[in-house]
């Protein structure tokens, strides 16, 4: 019995030093790190989506004239069903996309979340140009100063009409750009060069992503926030603050790499049959993520072509298994952090994301979710409650050997142990749900936490986002006192309901016989309330729904025993 005792208040105390881990240190410095963010963004939305011809910038006496063309270039215009915006007609440059289908908050007239923008201080854009070893050779080569010219009537990039830019340099080069776009967050970009010189050039195409003052990551300890990328067969992540110390490269073939936020991704994809070089690197504040591709000739009035993508967009998971095949690249979809776990939070979430269409509604995936674990672990359950039914019954006989050999610590283990043989129980049989549910209760927290697909989905009543807390408060009488209560007095409604079934289900257990074992039970329940104050409401509704159904089953269980 007190081998059992130990176990559950040791997993108990586990999860409580983890949570309140959470608690006392990341979340403080989250809330500091979104108070900044929101700022931030406040500033960003006083600028309109687009800009059509943007006001010159002051510029020094001395300044180039490439520069001054840079300032006062014209857009091109980007419209599909997921995003709008616009590229830089000088340089050919993605800097500005905005995400038409997501805001900033639950407020449906909340700005949209803009993900490449070039004019303000934490600038974040998408480039490309040609390189050569021979620069005598071959003259000037197409970069971000670069005046491209449009072909066409069409000014508009559409899924249905890419843009086709042209540029010839003082050698008899001509360089060709086409820019097409589907109707989510996928850019293909294709280079083409032809050669009307006399001689042959090698040449290389350079793409990268540039991210100046990169916003701080969240600081989670379960989540990655900054550079990542796929390639060689294996995930990389690395932190900017690593990367600013130590630049890295690596030659590979046959991947991706960007910049990731929470829910968002910028990643270049270069061309899958031949290899790169990648390279991450950090300019003073600026961090960049680079490929150069093989070195390619071409002779006289030859052409050749070179074709990467973009991706700048959501990280919604089943766009991202949708892209693996369409496009080539591999294990896309770990962009999504779903950490050490990945083949179980994956499965997991898709289970989850079935019940939400199936339902219409996160909340209720999640009891059916809760329902389909009760179902798959019954038969496990229900000798659990087995055994803790017979433990209840036992506790006069526990006691009495107690009391016997209260000073022979041992003699009572061996007594104690030869009557759980006796009775057929197995004192230890009721940890067994518990650590089960570990694993899930990750996985949920994961898939609540890092999946787009659940970011502002409501529930019933005042949960208006099951990937955030409870908003309400037992300070302010749950929003009947106008005013607001202090964050680290934020417990809500389910947090509370959540404490109450705990509290309920441990009367329903055997209870200690060690009175400070007892008090140890006794405070877990206001302590996990406590703690779960700050968690995803979506995951305090799965452990209350959770405690609820474990409670009819042993009460079902306990009554057929007594019956017995």
């Amino acid at each position: 019995m007190n081998e059992n005792r130990n176990l559950l208040i040791a997993f108990g105390l586990s999860i409580a030093i983890l949570l309140g881990f959470h608690q006392f240190y990341e979340k403080p410095r989250q809330e500091k790190l979104m108070q900044q963010k929101l700022q931030e963004q406040a500033l960003q939305a006083q600028t309109p989506a687009t800009i059509t011809n943007p006001e010159p910038q002051k510029i020094a006496p001395d300044s180039a004239p490439e520069q001054k063309a840079v300032e006062k270039s014209a857009r091109i215009n980007i419209e599909n069903e997921s995003v709008s915006g616009s590229i830089r007609q000088v340089g050919a440059v993605i800097d500005d996309i905005l995400l038409t289908n997501y805001t900033e908050n639950t407020d449906p007239n909340s700005p949209k979340i803009r993900l490449l923008d070039e004019s303000f201080e934490n600038s974040y854009s998408v480039s490309s140009g040609w390189k050569t070893a021979d620069s005598s050779n071959v003259g000037a080569l197409p970069n971000e100063t670069t005046n491209w010219q449009i072909q066409g009537e069409n000014h508009k990039l559409t899924p249905e009409h890419p843009i086709v830019l042209t540029w010839f340099n003082d050698r008899g080069l001509k360089f060709e750009r086409i820019i097409s776009i589907d109707n989510k967050y996928l850019i293909t970009v294709t280079d083409q060069v032809t050669n009307h010189g006399e001689n042959s050039v090698t040449l290389q195409v350079q793409g990268q992503i540039r991210r100046k003052n990169p916003p701080k990551s969240q600081g989670f300890y379960i989540l990655h926030e900054g550079p990542i990328g796929y390639f060689n067969n294996k995930l990389f992540e690395e932190s900017y603050e690593d990367l600013a110390k130590t630049p890295f490269t690596q030659q590979a073939t046959n991947g991706w790499f960007g910049f990731t936020d929470k829910f968002w991704l910028v990643s270049l994809i270069p061309d899958s049959k031949s290899a790169v070089n990648i390279e991450y690197s950090a300019q003073g504040t600026t961090n960049i993520a680079q490929f150069t591709a093989t070195p390619i000739t071409v002779k006289p009035e030859e052409t050749s072509t070179y074709s990467y993508k973009v991706f700048a967009g959501a990280k919604v998971l089943s766009l991202l298994d949708d892209y693996e095949p369409m496009v080539g690249v591999p294990h896309f979809d770990l962009a999504v952090d779903f950490g050490w776990f990945y083949f179980l939070t994956k499965p997991l979430f898709y289970v989850l994301e079935y019940f939400h269409e199936l339902l219409g509604n996160l909340g209720l995936a999640i009891l059916l979710l809760t329902i389909l674990f009760k179902v798959m672990l019954y038969p496990m359950a229900t000798k659990s409650y087995r055994s803790m039914a017979r433990l209840k019954n036992l506790q006069p006989k526990i006691q009495h050997v107690q009391s016997i050999y209260k000073e022979d610590r041992t003699r009572q283990s061996q007594e104690l142990m030869a009557l759980y043989k006796k009775e057929k129980v197995n004192p230890a049989g009721g940890c067994l749900p518990m650590l089960i549910q570990a694993p899930i209760f990750f996985c949920l927290y994961k898939v609540l936490f890092v999946s787009i697909e659940m970011r502002h989905a409501p529930f019933f009543g005042w949960i208006h986002d099951l990937a955030a807390p409870d908003p309400t408060s037992f300070v302010n009488l749950f929003g009947l006192l106008p005013f607001t209560s202090p964050s680290f007095l934020q417990i809500g409604i389910w947090p509370i309901l959540m404490g109450i079934t705990m509290v309920i289900q441990q009367r329903m257990n055997p209870q200690p016989t060690d009175p400070a074992q007892a008090k140890v039970m006794m405070i877990m329940p206001i302590m996990f309330t406590y703690l779960f104050a700050s968690f995803p409401a979506g995951l305090v509704v799965y452990w209350t729904w959770n405690n609820l159904l474990s409670m009819a089953q042993q009460w079902l269980i306990t009554k057929q025993m007594n019956k017995k």
